[in-house]
């Protein structure tokens, strides 16, 4: 048989074998259609069934990508079948449960930070907006995605957070509530009436157009101090960083200038100091004429 025969009857072979297999061929094709319309419906289906949660964009991002893969992944394997009726669908799931195993511990740390982001998303203990700090890191939640959670720092640098790190480290939501209490310590001087004191810092914190009237003004004197005896004050203002900063400096100059409207000292730090030996204190004019009186006679 010359080679031009051999050639011919493999040609004639593969288109034999290619018409056999067009069936196949037109209803894997058809199923990928039909998963895509899948695809589609089920983003749909998803968008209409959290649209009445506005402030979970996050979150329906993340379910709709989810939803897509999982109906991709059955698109996908229904279409293997089809195409090579040798594949089984057990030796197929077997196939896929040991690439699991593999792809997971090659793997590890993303799909950790993809399972945190879920719970993340779908327990939502903070949200987009909120001021937050975890292992020293806070900022303003920007976005949330199933892998990290970006936070704007208040000078303004992004700071990228795995998502497992927000599930498993303790995180401050600094903007859970709409008011945070704020405190500070001011100290008056030990010659001073304490209670009179009191009174004039409660006063002064109280008439502070960032303070809110709802919540009380508290005082506490709390310790003798190296030089005055101080106070504890506390009260409550917005949450955000720059509620609480501007609270505090309108706190801190009403607190100086009704004290010093009322006489109270608030004083310097004082320092006493003790030798273990006698100190001689000498004349610094006599000391001169020593010296004048030691150099005439050495002359």
């Amino acid at each position: 048989m010359n080679p031009v025969e051999i050639l011919r009857e493999q040609l004639v072979a593969l288109a034999r074998s290619a018409i056999e297999q067009t069936p196949n061929l037109v209803a894997a094709i058809v199923l990928l259609i039909i998963t895509w319309l899948a695809v589609k419906l089920v983003r749909r289906v998803v968008d209409r069934v959290l649209s009445g949660q506005p402030n979970r964009k996050s979150l329906i991002i993340a379910v709709r990508k989810l939803a897509s893969i999982l109906v991709w992944t059955a698109g996908l394997a229904m279409t293997a079948i089809v195409l090579f009726p040798s594949v089984r669908p057990g030796s197929m799931l077997a196939g896929l449960g040991l690439g699991s195993v593999a792809i997971g511990f090659a793997f590890k740390d993303i799909f950790e930070n993809f399972f945190a982001g879920m719970l993340i998303l779908f327990r939502q203990p903070f949200q987009i907006g909120d001021f937050v700090e975890v292992q020293g890191i806070e900022g303003q939640v920007e976005n949330i995605t199933i892998r990290d959670t970006m936070l704007r720092q208040t000078d303004g640098q992004p700071v990228i957070v795995p998502n497992s790190t927000l599930f498993k480290q303790a995180v401050t939501v600094r903007t859970d509530k709409d008011r945070r209490r704020v405190r500070i310590v001011c100290g008056v001087a030990y010659s001073e009436d304490l209670d009179e004191a009191r009174e004039v810092i409660q006063d002064a914190v109280e008439q502070v157009a960032s303070v809110i009237d709802e919540q009380p003004v508290q005082v506490f004197a709390t310790e003798f101090g190296g030089s005055s005896v101080d106070f504890e004050v506390t009260w409550w203002t917005g949450s955000t960083p720059l509620d609480v900063r501007r609270s505090r400096d309108e706190v801190i100059a009403a607190i100086k200038a009704a004290l010093d409207e009322a006489g109270i000292e608030i004083p310097f730090p004082y320092r006493t100091l003790t030798f273990k030996e006698p100190l001689s204190l000498v004349r610094g004019g006599a000391d001169e004429h020593q010296q004048e009186a030691a150099a005439a006679a050495a002359g």
